[in-house]
């Protein structure tokens, strides 16, 4: 049964998250009316602080990261933020928090910004208070486990509380604009769908690059490494969106149902399918930084760089290779889609000495959000020395096309999702089982072949051993 809740209830309260996303995001959709005037949000963390404290200190993460364009009606909002502290790994504490919420007559949502390590405990602090009883949902935030094995215990928890449909698990990448905009760019226009499998398409190329290093993570990065912390959550995520048959409906059951297929499709990678690197010292943006171990105080075979062949193994993909990369300290941050088409089967302007290229689709996701279709066309003049063909971009700057919109943050979709009950954009528990089995197999992989990351200098793409993958193929990456 669907339901708008009244009342929403934020674990981690005082968390990083909570400042840079959660707070900000609430506050805008407040300012724009988006939120229902009845309702409350209680935050709740291990910090003793009481309410008109909170709001002191969520009004200076309101200046710090909300624009200023933007910060309408902070009071307001403020007005609806209430806190409790709660040791979550205890069960005292929970009877005060919900009295604090009261009646949630029209339902309560819960967003757990937790350590998934906290999950089991929390779950068992809210049904001691009753919190899981009636119209209920919960939100989780990644990582969901390090392997299949702690996200089925992870899963199992939640389930024992609440049933599939009530929850809804984050990974943010869903609620970018043009990640749902690829599914506008296939399923509403007859121009792509038509082509869009392995006739038609060479190969498909997903990188997700960061110039940052280990910055405040340093723990829980060094026990993820790339694979784990990107691969395979927003990665797999967007070559799912890239790859699935159209779904039957925009709704929730219909689109993960074919994403799912997608994840079962995917092929084991063989050794030579996948690189994994480590950055050392080098240059970004200009600026000196230091390399992995020197950043982490000690020798580590954490990756910090990833690069795998993929293949889906269905009738739509059989023979196109999706490549994906994903790193740190790399020469500029932009994550992207880049579908490359295959050579037209015969030119007709050989003759006259012209060449063409094949057409190539870049979805840009971040920091920019574009889309641009390369195409050939003729250069202007009288040919006297030969026909000329050119590749010409058309761009499509999602700024500019909609000009008067708003531009939103992912949590501000997917907080408001959730709090009126919209699954469309989180992971249901059959993708992210998956996602870890083919992720596992590739981590089994390294181990039993004793694959170590190899070196690479900050401000580069990655290991040359990167490059020679896709160039075996005859493919280059895409690092215009």
């Amino acid at each position: 049964m669907s339901f708008t809740a009244d009342r929403l209830l934020l674990f981690g309260a005082t968390g990083d998250l909570a400042q840079r996303m959660l707070l900000p995001s609430l506050c805008a959709l407040d300012a724009d009316g988006l939120l229902a005037e009845d309702l409350k949000i209680v935050g709740t963390a291990r910090s003793d602080l009481s309410t008109q404290a909170y709001r002191n200190f969520a009004r200076e993460a309101l200046e710090k990261y909300l624009p200023e364009n933007r910060r309408t009606g902070v009071d307001h909002f403020l007005g609806r933020l209430h806190y409790v502290p709660v040791d979550a790994t205890t069960v005292e504490g929970y009877d005060e928090l919900a009295k604090e919420i009261g009646d949630y007559g029209n339902g309560l949502a819960i967003f757990l910004s937790t350590a998934p390590s906290l999950f089991e405990a929390t779950i068992s602090g809210l049904q001691h208070a009753g919190l899981t009883e009636g119209n209920v949902r919960i939100g989780l935030e990644k990582p969901l486990g390090t392997d299949l094995g702690s996200s089925c215990e992870i899963n199992d928890a939640v389930a024992r509380a609440f049933p599939e449909d009530r929850i809804f698990r984050i990974d943010h990448y869903l609620g970018k604009e043009t990640v749902q905009n690829l599914l506008a760019l296939r399923f509403a226009n007859l121009l792509f769908e038509p082509v869009w499998n392995a006739r038609y398409i060479d190969h498909v190329q997903i990188t997700v690059a960061e110039t940052v290093g280990l910055e405040s993570r340093v723990a829980y990065y060094d026990d993820s490494g790339a694979l784990r912390d990107m691969v395979q959550n927003h990665m797999l995520q967007l070559l799912a969106l890239v790859a699935m048959e159209p779904p039957t409906s925009f709704d929730a059951t219909a689109v993960r149902d074919e994403k799912v297929k997608v994840l079962r499709a995917l092929r084991p990678v063989g050794r030579d399918e996948t690189v994994t690197g480590q950055y050392r010292a080098g240059a970004v943006n200009g600026a000196a930084v230091p390399g992995y171990d020197e950043e982490l105080g000690k020798d580590s075979d954490t990756e910090t760089f990833v690069a795998i062949k993929a293949h889906v193994d269905n009738w739509r993909w059989k023979g196109v290779p999706f490549y994906m990369r994903t790193g740190k300290r790399l020469p500029e941050r932009v994550t992207e889609i880049v579908v490359q088409f295959r050579c037209i089967p015969h030119s007709i302007f050989e003759g006259r000495g012209a060449t063409t290229q094949p057409n190539r689709l870049v979805i840009g996701i971040q920091p920019e959000e574009n889309i641009q279709l390369t195409m050939m066309a003729k250069v202007p003049g009288l040919d006297r020395e030969g026909l000329r063909l050119r590749p010409v971009p058309l761009d499509i700057a999602m700024d500019d096309a909609f000009s008067g919109a708003v531009r939103r943050i992912a949590y501000e979709r997917l907080l408001l999702d959730l709090v009126e009950g919209d699954q469309t954009l989180f992971v249901r528990r059959d993708e992210v089982e998956a996602q870890w089995e083919w992720i596992d197999a590739i981590r089994k992989l390294w181990v039993d072949a004793d694959i170590k990351p190899k070196t690479y200098g900050a401000g580069s793409w990655g290991p040359s051993a990167a490059i020679a993958l896709a160039e075996r193929d005859g493919v280059s990456w895409h690092d215009e």
